[in-house]
């Protein structure tokens, strides 16, 4: 795959913010971008970074979702959970907000 500058400086950006790409086995079409033990899919096609779903916490061999349980938020990956505690729900949204923060500066 060949990127454009735009889309080297981004990733480059990504890695000077701390995250390391990795790939998923399940989402071996998509770059992952992981800190702190959570990742998103990245999709540097089309001339652009994007996210490609949505962002979760690395759990087993997968990417758990937050969803919302009975008990609470927890994070979920097939019969795999961790619960959000408010540290953990904390440093989601700081993942989610400086990764959204470096994507849209392309």
């Amino acid at each position: 795959m060949d990127l454009t500058p735009s889309q080297v400086a981004t990733l480059e950006s990504l890695l000077q913010a701390g995250f390391r790409f990795l790939t998923l086995p399940r989402y071996e079409r998509y770059l992952a971008v992981e800190r702190e033990g959570f990742a998103a899919l990245i999709d540097p096609s089309g001339g652009a970074v994007r996210s490609f779903g949505e962002a979760g916490y690395l759990l087993g061999d997968g990417l758990a979702m937050l969803v919302e349980r009975g008990a609470g938020k927890a994070f979920v990956w097939h019969q795999q959970s961790i619960d959000a505690t408010p540290e953990l729900l904390a440093a989601y949204e700081r993942f989610r907000a400086e990764l959204g923060n470096l994507l849209k500066k392309e």
